[in-house]
């Protein structure tokens, strides 16, 4: 069994692991419980990894110094600071979505394949959907095609309905 890990900014037994994944680059902290809540991390709302990971290396003047100085954004309904979003994760209103829009456009591409929510779902059902939208078109205009007596229109449809029900399975209409 192996031993125990220690706490990285004491030598007490971590009970605390943290896991932050930054440019592809995995850093990984191990606090004891006294330092975790130290350092907030029992808070939500005060604790963030990358100043954690920033005081854990706080003898590496370079890193401190590579960071560039926070901007100055604030959403001007709730007050909400560009600092408070990239230290809890979290919007103080709706406003915040406009406001920080940048940040979270960028946050949002680095993390998946775009920024527009496509949603998930079975290619067949995407199918099936289509197929049903098309046959419910079709009935319309069936429909009015009888209604205004446009007999050849009304024919060009049923036969169209009949290929549709074809590919989705279904009785044709005679």
């Amino acid at each position: 069994m192996a031993p125990p890990l220690k706490c990285d900014l004491c030598d007490n037994p971590a009970t605390v692991h943290l896991t932050q994944i930054v440019n592809n680059k995995v850093h990984k902290v191990d606090l004891c419980e006294h330092c975790a809540k130290a350092k907030g991390v029992t808070d939500p709302s005060g604790f963030s990894l990358s100043e954690l990971l920033l005081g854990a290396a706080a003898g590496n003047a370079v890193a401190a110094a590579a960071q560039p100085p926070p901007h100055t954004l604030r959403c001007e309904k709730c007050g909400y600071t560009e600092l408070e979003f990239k230290k809890s994760g979290h919007l103080g209103c709706p406003d915040c979505y406009d406001t920080f829009e940048p940040l979270i456009e960028g946050m949002l591409d680095k993390m998946h394949k775009g920024t527009a929510h496509l949603g998930k779902a079975p290619q067949r059902a995407i199918e099936r959907q289509r197929l049903h939208q098309r046959l419910t078109e079709l009935n319309d205009a069936l429909s009015e095609a009888i209604k205004t007596e446009r007999y050849e229109d009304a024919a060009r449809c049923r036969d169209e309905i009949n290929q549709v029900k074809q590919t989705y399975g279904e009785e044709p209409a005679r």
